[in-house]
């Protein structure tokens, strides 16, 4: 048994767990907030047999899509915080981290 701990953008969530329950995945939804744009992520909590693995990953990344986004930036100058030209970045897409399973009850 494993567990997938999936990050995923907060747009992307709705239509990743609506494909994961319709193809018979369970999961756990967290708001988290990632650290380099402060934005909301949803983290996913799965638990699934070894040889569905592929096939939950498969339809996480399936439908979480990657796109860019303008940053706004801010510099400290000797006249203070200004604003200088908004920054290009990727968001969404999904991280995916795969762990053993030693046991799982559910109560």
């Amino acid at each position: 048994m494993k567990m997938i701990l999936a990050i995923i953008n907060h747009d992307d969530a709705p239509t990743v767990i609506h494909n994961l329950t319709k193809h018979g995945f369970q999961a756990t939804k967290l708001a988290t907030t990632g650290g380099l744009l402060k934005a909301g992520n949803t983290t996913l909590l799965l638990g699934v047999n070894d040889d569905k693995v592929d096939t939950a990953i498969g339809i996480i990344s399936k439908y979480s899509k990657s796109r860019s986004q303008l940053l706004p930036t801010t510099e400290m100058g000797s006249g203070g915080v200004y604003s200088s030209m908004p920054v290009e970045v990727m968001v969404g897409g999904a991280t995916c981290f795969v762990l053993n399973i030693e046991r799982m009850e559910k109560a």
